[in-house]
């Protein structure tokens, strides 16, 4: 598995908040919005919400979208629904598709994972400690174990993880606040929850815990023996941290050996060159800047 520690000129980017990766990513949409349709919502910091024309869509590399296209358990996970309508004008005339978002993290994490010949080449193999030709599932379902009203008293988490790869459950973070929040008594409905995490160091407040995301996907990585890998801009320090918050949380040091953080700078490094310069230009997504 891959090491904790982001490398030395990894660890050098600049910090920034989500509002301010927001930011920059608006203003790249908009120079990019010049070559694609797309629509603009409403507020200070408006978010491009690009469409497909002619089998071009302004928030894909066009290999990678042509990829999802032909294999339809990618080409649902389009279909998945943009919430933010209520901002977007004239929203009752179409439906809009949260991979559509400029923002989107799903977005950036398919047109990195269906490139094709990806995850043929050894390099990237290597970093993410998986065998060549694994196959990414997107929207995987664990379905770690619950105390609940089951047949036998007990249930199956319904939640998803970003992405399923070979021996890695993926949790993907662009511009997204945090990891949000759950009760903790819903955190107590898993199994192993209180011999996995050592309750009281884990970040809650009154009876809310935070960086549910994370947790639920420790939970899972113990369940199915898996790692659990979060994905996150090298830019936000504060997923990060929170990232690690949990970490320490973690009881057992065979279980923690088999949770990793990755940043997108150094994901990029390994990345053929044509998606090197997609995720430049688009997120300004490089390695070692």
């Amino acid at each position: 598995m891959f090491a904790y520690n982001f490398s030395m000129a990894t660890r050098q980017i600049a910090a920034c908040s989500a509002y301010d990766l927001r930011r920059e990513l608006s203003a790249r949409s908009r120079n990019r919005s010049q070559l694609h349709a797309h629509e603009v919502s409403y507020g200070s910091v408006p978010s491009y919400i690009f469409q497909e024309c002619e089998g071009v869509h302004g928030n894909f590399l066009s290999d990678s979208y042509h990829a999802i296209q032909a294999v339809p358990e990618w080409a649902r996970r389009l279909e998945k629904a943009y919430t933010g309508d209520r901002w977007v004008p004239r929203r009752w005339e179409r439906s809009r598709r949260e991979l559509d978002c400029a923002s989107s993290s799903d977005a950036l994490l398919m047109n990195i994972f269906c490139y094709p010949g990806l995850l043929d080449l050894l390099q990237v193999c290597l970093l993410l400690g998986i065998e060549r030709g694994a196959i990414p599932l997107f929207g995987y379902k664990p379905h770690t174990p619950m105390r609940g009203a089951g047949e036998k008293g007990d249930r199956a988490d319904q939640t998803e993880v970003d992405m399923s790869l070979g021996p890695l459950l993926v949790e993907a973070k662009l511009t997204e606040s945090g990891f949000q929040t759950a009760p903790i008594e819903r955190m107590l409905r898993y199994h192993k929850f209180e011999e996995v995490f050592e309750i009281d160091e884990l970040p809650v407040t009154g009876k809310v815990v935070q960086s549910y995301q994370l947790l639920r996907g420790v939970l899972a990585a113990e369940h199915l023996n898996r790692s659990f890998v979060v994905l996150c801009d090298a830019r936000r320090q504060d997923l990060m941290e929170k990232w690690f918050q949990v970490l320490r949380a973690v009881r057992h040091c065979d279980l923690r050996s088999r949770l990793a953080l990755l940043s997108w700078q150094e994901l990029s490094a390994v990345l053929p060159n044509p998606l090197k310069v997609f995720l430049r230009n688009k997120y300004g997504i490089c390695s070692g800047s």
